[in-house]
């Protein structure tokens, strides 16, 4: 009777009206990859066709969630003179204000002017207990979030519940056999009310639409609020639709998510008896018939907020075209003489400061930059393994195989034909042997995982586990120890190789010629030619992947430069790549190596298939690159928390052994900064910032005009690698400035949940997303800039417009301030004209502005 009466008090809408605006919700929930696979991405992501400042808006209304840096952050940076008057002034100009500085300054002391609309949740949370229990918002989070957490988990709990129906279902029966929700919410009658609990998802959002009585124009916001207060497991079933639709399906579950945390709302109502209920309604209906209008209110607040965002961008701007004005040497443009050693490095901003010091240590070292997994559109097989990891940037499905294949040359080193170069292949023998080790290590696992076992184990094995209790307390210098290589005899380690599987050799080439020519590898090729990709090293961190290669999907970049140098030393693969007009000389190797972005060291792969000459070459780059991990490390000494022996950067040894140590050290909660303070993204030849010293915090891409005669490749880049580190970009700036709702806490507090799905901060409460307060912030102060990225490109106006017309999402985010995009056409900096911030700056027919500089 009580459902009754109040589904008489409401008006019904259409199904069709229903289904659109849970559509409409569910779409603005970007997703978020698991922890294994960690990759940056913007929160934001499915919010890009608005303008900022209307998302920062409804966020600040629908989600009580910042989007912008905050005033005080901003108030620190005017007083620091990282932003000065004339940015502000140019700020202010770009939006048609003409207040003066001193008041915009004081504005920052003012809060932001924004009402967060209220759920029907909330307004029912009002009687006099509710300071001496859990809050209902976040009891039902709590319920919610542990109930995603048991369906979801594949990987950790070893006993799981039957979950053979969807998200919905299962949560449904969970809640009716949980008898202990109703004494935690202080609701002792809830069961009572469990039966009207419609059966389906479908049921459940005309159930609750009905009990609500909100117009339809209202109900896209609502669900949007609502699944807002589970972002953190409605961005992680985003990733499972976003995941499906790579292979041409889709998954239901930000759906089922949605209709669960409706019905929470309509149960807790039920359960505070019907004058309550009606008064909540009616009051819920009130504050939400005005959502449009506080939503406008909050922009038109937030005006300032994004005018010091922008001032902000340009107190960073400002050094960075100071910089591109500078000379190009005459040195940088010689190409005359072959290089002695080239070397391809990932585009990520850890890069940078180590190729600035490998040139440094030597004129005849060349590097370019690339996105780093080279371009192989493959998943990655380990050995003895049936699964399949993707090697690829997350925005791309796997369309080839690498596979590891355990190969020992046993013909001469001097062997250069195909026909002459003899394998004896031992993956089979080698895939039993670490077959073994698993099953033998799963068993003695399984030994701690029973109590009675568990205390037998401790009594008469816990001895054993001194020395690994030892190495947390002590941790030692250890090189770093490759995932795919666990269990895996030593002796094999070295010669278990990453090859593409089932291409035929004309295929290979025809990749090869189209990395090389993305890569702007051109003659002359030098003797050696190293692939560089990248990896993190650390101990006890849940989020390791998030410190690797973002272009690798969180991977290390080993599997994909092992793999790409196998093919371009095969002899049968270089002849063919003739046909695409790419001639190697016999004398040039590719070499496959790793740079290490917490140690700085540099490790290659595959050394014993290289020939004597070849070898003897290695082995004379060694002190170039000894060299360059040396400088690098001594400026990132500076940027880590003081440590308790501080060691001299001079010593070569002990500084690379605290490096090491740290790396290794379980306690360590901020091995390295990872990406923080990436700021731009330039896309040119390298000559054109090689004599520049961009601090570590920019993207580097080699990319050439004159040899994309069509502008295919400037058009892959600006769709592919630009959006990469517009997400690593958002995703720091997010995390900052938002670091609460954004960003997953304090790392001392972290539970890995379902072994791979993400983490809670304590034992509950939302699944967690985004970056640790730790990789961002060094105990006094914010490491990371919230500013929003710039892209320059050396390339002409016309070009870069025509790519732009062509794709929206490119469109979107220039358009609507998610990224500043400049280009350099004859030697003049350009702004694209929805970015220009100087209206006085002479325009090209397009619109784009001249540079003030």
């Amino acid at each position: 009777m009580h459902s009754s009466a109040l589904a008489k008090a409401s008006h019904s809408l259409h199904p069709d009206q229903i289904e659109h605006a849970c559509q409409q919700a569910c779409q603005q929930i970007a997703p978020a990859w698991p922890l294994d696979q960690s990759i940056a991405v913007n929160p934001h992501w499915k919010r890009i066709h608005l303008p900022i400042r209307t998302v920062a808006a409804r966020m600040a209304v629908l989600a009580d969630m910042q989007i912008f840096p905050s005033r005080a952050y901003l108030l620190q940076a005017w007083a620091q003179g990282r932003v000065c008057a004339e940015d502000l002034q140019l700020a202010m100009q770009h939006h048609g204000v003409h207040d003066s500085v001193e008041d915009f300054v004081q504005a920052l002391s003012q809060p932001v002017r924004s009402a967060h609309l209220p759920l029907l949740i909330d307004v029912l949370d009002d009687d006099a207990e509710r300071f001496r229990r859990l809050s209902w918002r976040d009891a039902i989070t709590h319920q919610v979030s542990q109930t995603c957490a048991a369906y979801f988990d594949q990987d950790q709990s070893g006993w799981q519940p039957a979950r053979s129906e969807c998200l919905y279902s299962f949560w449904r029966d969970t809640l009716v056999h949980d008898h202990g929700i109703g004494t935690l919410m202080g609701l002792p009658q809830i069961h009572d009310f469990l039966d009207y609990l419609p059966p389906t998802r479908q049921q459940a959002e005309r159930w609750v639409v009905q009990m609500l009585g909100l117009e339809a124009s209202m109900l896209a916001d609502y669900f949007e609020a609502v699944l807002l207060t589970v972002n953190g497991w409605a961005s992680w079933c985003a990733y499972l639709d976003w995941q499906a639709k790579l292979n041409g399906q889709s998954d239901d579950s930000l759906r089922d998510l949605l209709a669960i945390r409706l019905a929470w709302g309509v149960i807790v109502m039920q359960c505070k008896g019907l004058n309550a209920s009606h008064s909540a309604i009616a009051l819920v209906r009130k504050k939400w018939q005005s959502v449009d209008s506080q939503i406008q209110a909050a922009e038109e607040s937030l005006r300032i907020d994004e005018i010091w965002q922008r001032a902000l961008d340009i107190g960073y701007q400002r050094g960075l075209a100071q910089q591109l004005v500078q000379p190009i040497p005459a040195s940088a443009t010689d190409i005359a003489q072959p290089p002695t050693l080239q070397a391809a490095f990932c585009i990520d901003v850890r890069s940078e400061p180590m190729r600035r010091a490998l040139e440094a240590v030597d004129p005849s070292i060349h590097t370019l930059g690339v996105a780093g997994f080279f371009g192989l559109p493959a998943a990655y097989q380990p050995l003895a393994s049936r699964q399949q990891r993707p090697q690829l940037p997350g925005l791309l499905a796997p369309k080839q195989l690498m596979a590891d294949r355990v190969l020992t040359r046993v013909s001469s080193p001097n062997a250069e034909d195909a026909e002459t170069i003899q394998w004896r292949d031992l993956s089979t023998q080698v895939a039993q042997q670490r077959q073994r080790h698993f099953m033998l290590a799963d068993q003695a696992a399984r030994l701690t995982q029973y109590p009675g076992a568990a205390f037998s184990v401790v009594e008469t094995a816990g001895p054993l586990f001194l020395k690994s209790l030892w190495s947390m307390v002590r941790p030692r210098p250890h090189q770093r120890q490759a995932l795919e290589h666990q269990g895996l005899p030593t002796k094999y380690k070295k010669i278990t190789r990453p090859m593409m599987q089932r291409m035929p050799v004309d295929a290979q080439a025809q990749l090869c010629a189209g990395i090389l020519q993305s890569m702007g590898f051109k003659p002359p090729f030098a003797p050696l030619v190293m692939l560089v990709g990248h990896a993190s090293q650390t101990a006890n961190n849940a989020h390791a992947s998030s410190l690797d290669c973002g272009a690798c999907c969180g991977q290390s970049g080993e599997a994909n430069t092992r793999a790409l140098a196998m093919m371009l030393n095969d002899p049968q693969v270089r002849q063919a790549l003739s046909q695409h007009h790419i001639d190697i000389p016999e004398q040039t190797k590719f070499i496959a190596a790793l740079h290490n972005t917490t140690t700085q060291d540099i490790q290659g792969f595959d050394l014993d298939l290289l020939d004597t000459h070849s070898l003897a070459r290695w082995q004379a780059v060694q002190p170039w690159l000894q060299q360059a991990g040396h400088q690098v490390r001594a400026q990132l000494q500076a940027t880590h928390p003081a440590s308790s022996e501080p060691v001299p950067v001079n010593d070569i040894a002990s500084l690379f052994k605290h490096f090491m140590m740290r790396a290794n050290d379980a306690a360590q909660v901020r091995p390295e900064w990872g990406l923080a303070n990436n700021a731009a993204f330039i896309l040119a030849p390298r000559a054109r910032t090689q004599h520049l010293n961009l601090a570590g915090r920019a993207f580097l891409h080699e990319y050439d005009a004159s040899q994309d005669a069509d502008g295919t490749l400037l058009e892959q880049l600006m769709t592919a690698p630009m959006l990469v580190t517009h997400w690593i970009n958002w995703q720091y700036h997010a995390s900052t400035c938002e670091p609460d709702r954004l960003g997953c806490g304090n790392k001392l507090l972290h539970n890995v949940v379902g072994g791979r799905i993400g983490v809670f901060e304590g034992n509950g409460g939302d699944l967690r997303i985004g970056l640790s307060r730790q990789s961002l912030h060094n105990g006094q102060q914010w490491m990371h800039d919230p500013i929003r990225l710039t892209v320059v490109i050396v390339a002409t106006r016309a070009r870069i417009q025509a790519i732009i017309d062509k794709h929206a999402v490119l469109k979107q985010l220039v358009l609507n301030g998610w990224l500043h995009l400049w280009c350099e056409e004859q030697g003049v900096l350009w702004r694209c004209p929805h970015d220009a911030i100087a209206d006085s700056a002479p325009t090209d027919h397009a619109g784009w502005q001249a540079l003030p500089l």
